[in-house]
């Protein structure tokens, strides 16, 4: 099983890195960086990812796990990602996002009409581009499967996990990783944040 997890620059890292750690261990799973160029990729935090194939070499694959960024205006502005999400969607048996890499896959046209999540920051911006916003952390509508804001990347993998292989493997997936979060604080979505963290977010 080939799956192609998407590269470009000021992505976020965690967008990526949690769905690699829930998919990529499985003997019959070839993991694929792919991106504009072999060159390094730098997140918007600074750290370098390392491509292993470009855009123009892998035209198919059978999962597609595209990351967000927090500047997804910009990559949408720029438009390599989504030419290339056109190509491929066609060939693949899942078609997945994390965070504002929902953004992309409208920008592509997978979304028109289609139920989708993407980060609370994202949400106008991705009805604009013709998707029909869910505030779920997970949204799976056919062959398509979106996260919400970035650690939902880990959420958004145990599904597709469940999908490929089957409840009792991403159940297994998730203890492996010790998937039992209980945050400190209880402000982790828009609708559960005091105001002034939200007033302080959007400035």
């Amino acid at each position: 099983m080939d799956i192609a997890f998407v590269l470009y620059p000021r992505m976020t890292a965690l967008d990526l890195v949690g769905p690699y750690e829930v998919l990529a261990h499985r003997p019959d799973v070839t993991a694929h960086f792919v991106a504009a160029s072999l060159d390094p990729v730098v997140t918007d935090a600074g750290l370098t990812l390392v491509p292993t194939t470009t855009f123009a070499r892998l035209r198919r694959a059978d999962v597609v796990v595209v990351p967000g960024s927090g500047d997804w205006t910009g990559v949408l502005a720029e438009g390599v990602v989504a030419a290339w999400l056109r190509e491929v969607h066609p060939t693949t048996t899942w078609t997945t996002s994390v965070c504002t890499g929902s953004t992309l896959l409208a920008a592509a046209g997978i979304l028109d009409g289609v139920e989708a999540t993407t980060h609370w920051a994202a949400r106008e911006d991705l009805a604009r581009l013709g998707a029909v916003v869910s505030t779920e952390r997970v949204v799976r509508v056919g062959r398509v499967v979106t996260g919400a804001g970035v650690s939902a990347g880990i959420d958004m993998g145990l599904t597709l996990a469940g999908l490929l292989w089957g409840d009792q493997v991403a159940m297994a997936v998730q203890l492996m990783l010790e998937y039992d979060p209980k945050p400190p604080y209880d402000a982790g979505s828009l609708e559960s944040a005091p105001a002034e963290v939200v007033a302080l977010l959007r400035g």
